[in-house]
């Protein structure tokens, strides 16, 4: 498997347990407390440098915050980084 595609899976198991505060209600907040830091470790770890630690400080926030669960954070990360990025860097060298 390529580095793209482990990143892929290893991100979309991390959004779902991120999503799964929502099973248990009133209990999902304190889980959310405690996966909060490691996912913003997590999301570091996996994109490193600037875009790495912006990416972790949101994802953290977003893990805290009530009712933003939903947002699947390593996902988007993930998908920014290999299409988003990759297409600003081709029109940058076509400018």
């Amino acid at each position: 498997m390529k580095k793209k595609s482990i990143l892929l899976l290893i991100g979309i198991i991390f959004d779902l347990i991120g999503m799964a505060s929502y099973l248990l209600p009133g209990f999902g907040e304190v889980i959310d407390f405690i996966w909060a830091p490691i996912s913003a470790l997590a999301m570091f770890a996996m994109y490193r440098g600037v875009k790495g630690a912006i990416a972790g400080v949101l994802g953290g926030l977003e893990e805290l915050l009530p009712g933003l669960d939903f947002i699947p954070s390593f996902t988007l990360m993930w998908f920014y980084t290999y299409y988003i990025q990759k297409t600003e860097k081709v029109q940058e060298i076509k400018s």
